[in-house]
Order: structure tokens, then C-alpha cells, then sequence
């Protein structure tokens, strides 16, 4: 995947800086991950933001490190 340059406001960056220390990710991949939930939500007005944010953050995480769901009602037998 290649790069480009854009002009982003110096406000933005600020903000996508912190949120990226908080979220462990750079500058980069905050600004990404907002544009990615932003588009996710434009596709899916139903959806509430952080439901897509969850999700998106979910489907990005290694799969050996997921494990299987089992609902409650399966412990009960």
C-alpha cells in the first residue's frame, strides 16, 4: 500500500495525536482508523459509532488471540 501527502488541520492532528497514545497507534493509523469508522458509519446510519469503532478494532486483532464465544445458557448444562 503506497502514501500520499494531505493537508490536515493542525487541530486535527492534535487531537488524532492523543487519541493515537491512548489507543497505541501512530498519527497515521489514528487518522485511518477515524476515517475507516467514519465511512463504516456513513454505510450503516443505524449503527451507533462505537459499535462500528468496536467492531472495526475486533476484526483487526490477530486471531490467535480470539477465543470462542459460549453463550451462558451453554455453561448451565
Amino acid at each position: 500500500m503506497g502514501s500520499v501527502s494531505v493537508r490536515i488541520d493542525e487541530d486535527l492532528v492534535s487531537a488524532a495525536r492523543s487519541a493515537a497514545k491512548a489507543e497505541f497507534r501512530t498519527v497515521q493509523g489514528q487518522v485511518e482508523f477515524w476515517a475507516n469508522v467514519g465511512r463504516a458509519a456513513l454505510d450503516n446510519p443505524d449503527l451507533p459509532a462505537s459499535f462500528i469503532a468496536e467492531s472495526l478494532m475486533s476484526m483487526a486483532e490477530p486471531h490467535e488471540d480470539s477465543t470462542v464465544f459460549v453463550p451462558r445458557s451453554a455453561n448451565k448444562e
